[in-house]
């Protein structure tokens, strides 16, 4: 971010590849709703390229990023009538993440793979039958690789709060994952 911040366009390219998964299925899997994903997507790297100038490390580049990400993502809901459902969470063939990797096979016998692929489903309803806070501190953790200090931070809680969020995140997916264990 420094060599964007100093002038280094191809800098700004690397930090795109190097974060746009991330970001993006965060953001797409908090709200379930593709376009809406992808309009928050590109206002938050607008706000990185905005915001390079004045970038200082306060933290790791990814905590910053998907600060920036989370405050679009509650910007977005708060907009929504809360009647409205911004939709359910869904994956793409061309998303894997860790997520997918839980419910990975790479055997190549159909019945083995069409059961992985219904794991793989199965874990992405579970979380989407996560409350807004605990999906968020999960998805953070799993997706974002962050630390419960930086989810913490991104979230504007205190440590104890992303401790518990992401605590009873884990313990209800494990119930509602119970089957596939």
């Amino acid at each position: 971010m420094l060599r964007f911040a100093g002038g280094d366009v191809q800098a700004f390219e690397e930090l795109y590849r190097r974060h746009e998964l991330r970001v993006w299925r965060y953001l797409q899997r908090n709200l379930g709703n593709r376009a809406i994903a992808d309009e928050l997507m590109q206002d938050v790297w607008f706000s990185v390229a905005r915001a390079a100038r004045g970038y200082r490390p306060s933290a790791r580049f990814t905590t910053w990023l998907l600060t920036l990400a989370h405050n679009r993502l509650v910007d977005a809901k708060r907009a929504t009538r809360p009647h409205e459902r911004l939709g359910s969470v869904t994956a793409g063939a061309d998303e894997p993440s860790l997520i997918e990797q839980l419910a990975a096979d790479h055997r190549t016998e159909p019945p083995e793979r069409a059961q992985s692929q219904q794991h793989a489903a199965a874990v992405l309803a579970a979380i989407a039958q996560l409350p807004a806070e605990q999906r968020q501190a999960f998805l953070l953790h799993a997706e974002g690789e962050l630390t419960l200090a930086e989810i913490a931070q991104v979230t504007s809680t205190n440590f104890e709060t992303a401790k518990s969020r992401l605590r009873y995140a884990r313990s209800k997916l494990r119930q509602l994952l119970q089957e596939y264990a």
